[in-house]
């Protein structure tokens, strides 16, 4: 079964075609970062226009480069057997963009709507990669506006154990990244400054949320982080690598720390890590050291399929198709929608 999926939650306009929800045929990503670096961060009326530009564009490629076929009068979708497409959570103008043309194509094509959400999608990215890997197991789901521990009990079973009560682990790197000086996106030069860095040479906190001991407060760290910086009256570049790499070391052992526990709470012995801050070397590290000495098993999804993009949609649009949750031409955005529902 081949699926034809779309992502523009963001600021990544994307398009794939995925074979049985684990072979990527194709995965084409227009990104938006160089039109956002200006801004220092994502402006929404900005995405949602660029989401316009790119997304017919995208898609065609991604259907060549999947191998089909390319007519006088349009695209050729005989070898799609289904449109899936992301319409939660993320920014509601972009997110509108993916899910009118998705609906579009289908009805043209004659083919079924399924609806993503976008959580789902990240932890389905390890599909792509480790096709072995079935549920039941527990994933780290973090990214830079969610962090969440969530109990995967099957394809389309989520029970969330865990999560931010306020800001994300990616923003808590981006905002310190920022604070250094480092240009847009900042956890990606964040964590290349960190390279060779101590990670003992500056102290951060790690929050505990009262009775709930899986949720996560990143606001503290970056508060700590301001705070220290603050009082250093000059930031060398001995000092910003060693600041960088005490920072991540910070939030990669608060997140391996209550996800390692909710493992052994709940008698997991798979552990997956999804979201575009997975990409962060010092996580995958620290997880990998973590689950290596405690006897489980880590999967982590390739680099490419970190960050925003369209082949894990497709891979969790295919068992989104077989549980039957196909969408009609009504299907809305609905930018505030939790995993579990």
């Amino acid at each position: 079964m081949t699926l034809l999926a779309l992502e523009t939650s963001c600021d990544e306009t994307a398009a794939a075609v995925v074979a049985d929800g684990r072979a990527a045929l194709s995965s084409v990503v227009a990104s938006q970062v160089e039109a956002h670096k200006l801004y220092g961060g994502v402006v929404p009326e900005i995405a949602s226009r660029m989401h316009v530009e790119a997304i017919s564009g995208v898609t065609e490629r991604a259907l060549l480069e999947g191998g089909l076929a390319l007519r006088q009068a349009g695209l050729t979708l005989e070898d799609i057997d289904a449109v899936a497409v992301t319409h939660a959570p993320g920014l509601v103008g972009a997110l509108l963009v993916g899910v009118n043309f998705a609906k579009g194509l289908a009805y043209a094509a004659g083919k079924p709507l399924v609806a993503v959400h976008h959580l789902r999608a990240h932890i389905a990215a390890n599909y792509l990669t480790h096709p072995d890997l079935a549920p039941p197991f527990l994933a780290l789901v973090v990214s830079g506006g969610h962090t969440h521990i969530v109990e995967v009990a099957d394809y389309t079973s989520f029970r969330v154990l865990g999560r931010t009560r306020d800001d994300a682990a990616g923003e808590a790197l981006d905002k310190t990244a920022r604070m250094l000086g480092l240009p847009y996106p900042g956890g990606m030069h964040l964590d290349s400054l960190g390279q060779g860095g101590d990670p003992k040479a500056f102290q951060f906190p790690r929050p505990k949320v009262s009775g709930s001991p899986y949720d996560f407060s990143f606001s503290g760290l970056k508060t700590a982080a301001l705070t220290q910086l603050n009082q250093l009256s000059i930031v060398n570049c001995q000092l910003s690598i060693d600041f960088a790499a005490s920072f991540q070391h910070a939030v990669a052992d608060y997140l391996c720390a209550n996800t390692l526990r909710a493992a052994r709470d709940t008698g997991h012995t798979k552990v997956v890590l999804a979201g575009g801050v997975c990409a962060n070397s010092v996580l995958r590290a620290e997880m990998s050291r973590r689950c290596g000495e405690q006897g489980l098993a880590l999967y982590l999804p390739a680099l490419c399929y970190c960050g925003d993009n369209a082949a894990m949609v497709a891979a969790q649009g295919y068992y989104e198709y077989l549980a039957g949750n196909m969408s009609g031409l009504d299907l809305n955005a609905l930018p505030g929608l939790g995993i579990d529902q």
